[in-house]
């Protein structure tokens, strides 16, 4: 009886310190933009989950993510490629989980693009004029500053280069482009799409072409990345998560137009975009390969040229060594 007694004051005490064993969670921040929800939509609507894991998204615009990204508030990040050597600098050490954002020659990714009526025909035709841009630090920019200047002969300084550059939020791009602000547009993801779209526009370079024929890789420009002391203190956990981020990706293009449906609702943008974008512009792969490492220190070693930074990493020293291989 003293047995029995026992086996049930043992089981009692253990459903009531574990009725339900907490999951861990995971606060992750990404970029802002339909593209990025219809990739999440598996994991924010519950059709990926996890036992152990409890995976909390956040969208963001990209200050918000430079600006997150010292604070550690989040445990992962969706973040440039250019912000690891930039961070390092300042003593900010961040471990790349999977690649976020690739382009290649079979891509339109980082495009210049110019009214269709416009009078500009080539890029060396924007000498002295207004490019404008989504943001000036952004590795993307940066491949496109590197196309501009190694494809088409462009001085594409910042301070008497030969065009002037400036910064405008990315949904205002395409206004600015039609009412005259400026004079052309580096347009990516729904921005691209739009312009793509309505017939209003034309490209006169695309810039992740001209990149592989320069160097023979696609551009890689964003990366999800994490700090070392998180990944030490939880590897299950973040295991986990890129176990979910690359099975919700997996499922978004499987089910390209359910995914586009559902976004469109919510984002005021066609239900056709989604599986465009994968298609034209760009994919979040959610893994990383060798030719992903390849790009990270290509866009470095320009960027050194260009004055940006001073060093940077092996990119394979700065792989979590549990990241999803591709």
């Amino acid at each position: 009886m003293r047995k029995i007694c026992t086996a049930v004051i043992v089981a009692m005490t253990a459903a009531l310190t574990n009725p339900l064993q907490a999951k861990d969670k995971i606060t992750y921040a990404h970029l802002i933009d339909p593209s990025l929800e219809g990739l999440l939509y598996a994991i924010k609507t519950g059709i990926v989950k996890s036992s152990t894991v409890e995976v909390d998204a956040k969208a963001l615009a990209i200050p918000a993510l430079i600006q997150s990204t010292p604070t550690k508030r989040f445990d992962v990040i969706m973040n440039a490629v250019m912000a690891i050597p930039l961070a390092a600098k300042r003593g900010l050490n961040l471990v790349v989980l999977s690649t976020a954002l690739r382009a290649g020659a079979g891509r339109e990714g980082g495009s210049v693009w110019v009214k269709a009526d416009s009078p500009y025909k080539s890029v060396k035709d924007l000498k002295g004029k207004t490019i404008g841009n989504y943001a000036l630090r952004a590795t993307g920019t940066t491949w496109i500053r590197i196309a501009l200047w190694k494809a088409h002969g462009m001085n594409v300084s910042y301070k008497g280069g030969d065009m002037k550059w400036v910064q405008l939020p990315a949904p205002t791009l395409l206004g600015a482009l039609e009412t005259g602000r400026i004079d052309a547009a580096t347009l990516i993801h729904a921005q691209a799409y739009a312009a793509s779209k309505s017939g209003k526009y034309r490209t006169v370079a695309e810039t992740s072409k001209d990149i592989y024929k320069l160097f023979g890789i696609d551009t890689v420009s964003a990366v999800n990345v994490s700090y070392p002391e998180k990944l030490k203190a939880r590897p299950a956990a973040f295991k986990e998560f890129n176990r979910m981020l690359k099975a919700s990706v997996d499922y978004a293009v499987a089910n390209p137009k359910k995914v586009g449906q559902a976004i469109s609702k919510t984002n005021k943008i066609s239900p056709e975009f989604f599986a465009v974008w994968m298609k034209r512009f760009a994919f979040f792969p959610a893994v990383v390969s060798k030719s992903d490492m390849k790009s990270m220190e290509t866009v470095w070693q320009n960027a050194k040229e260009m004055g940006i930074i001073k060093k940077y990493p092996a990119a394979s020293s700065v792989v979590w060594e549990h990241a999803i291989r591709e």
